[in-house]
């Protein structure tokens, strides 16, 4: 890779292909997530994916369907179109990963993530989904909440954060909500990630032995093996009473991570008739020289060393 000179210097083409190769590298260190990996747990989980998917296949895929996202965003910007993406899922299931995908390339004043903290005493005692409305999207705007207000019918209820007549206002509450959504014109769209239960401990084990993913480990996440039956018992009564016709579920099979990431964005895109919009011709204009001007030395300590 060539420093800023020699791309200055070398073809129209040999920057764009620089270029390429630094959109491939950002991916790369994004996917050096795993690189932390002990060996051993390494070699567990390669064993449980022989099938996974080539990496070059992956990264191809992903920078065509990142493209298709700026269209998208291009088109909800042009259309002042409001989106909302909801991505649900047990803990580790791949949430994270989709939404840095889809927010890595777009505009981070067009298309934001949320993901709310435990509520405060305050909120507690407010109507339940308050604290979810000053995040809904205005015009021009795509938000996706990584986690949502179906914590109410899973980790609240599963963990006894909320009562059963809580619960069951919940279910009557939300499809409603749901449609005042839709009806003030937010495309609503709603994505379970699911996992196996062995898949579900691989990755547990992978955030206990890679210090750079404890963090993500709660001792709610850890209760949560424990009670992975009532999650699902939980999960299955949510899909029943919220699958609604304004706003249906969506299953994204990910103990894959790679397939899932790809297979939920290519959904999404097949789910909004965006299209082509009109753009202003951009030419780089001359810069100005002044013939006085002389640029001032600044002194050393201002500078970051150069370590690298």
């Amino acid at each position: 890779m060539g420093n800023g000179l020699e791309r200055q210097q070398g073809t129209p083409e040999d920057w764009l292909l620089d270029e390429l190769a630094d959109a491939a590298d950002e991916e790369v260190e994004v996917e050096m997530e795993d690189a932390a990996l002990s060996l051993h747990i390494s070699r567990i989980y390669q064993h449980a994916h022989p099938d996974s998917m080539p990496r070059a296949d992956y990264f191809r895929e992903l920078l065509r369907l990142q493209a298709e996202l700026i269209k998208l965003q291009d088109w909800v910007v042009h259309h002042n179109e409001k989106v909302v993406i909801l991505f649900e899922g047990r803990d580790s299931a791949g949430k994270g990963g989709v939404i840095k995908r889809i927010t890595q390339r777009l505009d981070p004043r067009v298309v934001r993530a949320v993901a709310l903290p435990a509520p405060s005493d305050r909120e507690k005692t407010q109507w339940y989904f308050q604290r979810y409305v000053p995040h809904q999207p205005a015009g021009g705007e795509i938000v996706l909440f990584d986690r949502s207000w179906y914590n109410r019918a899973g980790v609240e209820r599963v963990m006894g954060f909320a009562g059963e007549d809580e619960v069951e206002q919940f279910f009557r509450d939300v499809p409603e909500f749901e449609r005042m959504l839709v009806r003030s014109g937010v495309r609503l769209v709603k994505y379970w990630f699911s996992i196996s239960d062995q898949e579900q401990q691989l990755r547990f084990l992978m955030r206990i032995h890679d210090p750079l993913k404890q963090w993500k480990l709660s001792p709610m996440d850890l209760e949560s093996r424990v009670r992975w039956e009532d999650y699902t018992k939980a999960k299955e009564e949510m899909f029943f009473r919220t699958n609604i016709p304004e706003a249906p579920w969506y299953i994204v099979e990910a103990n894959d991570k790679k397939r899932a990431r790809l297979n939920c964005i290519d959904h999404l895109l097949g789910l909004i008739p965006y299209g082509p919009v009109p753009h202003e011709e951009v030419a780089l204009l001359e810069r100005v020289y002044n013939e006085d001007y002389e640029r001032s030395d600044l002194p050393e300590d201002l500078y970051v060393p150069s370590k690298y």
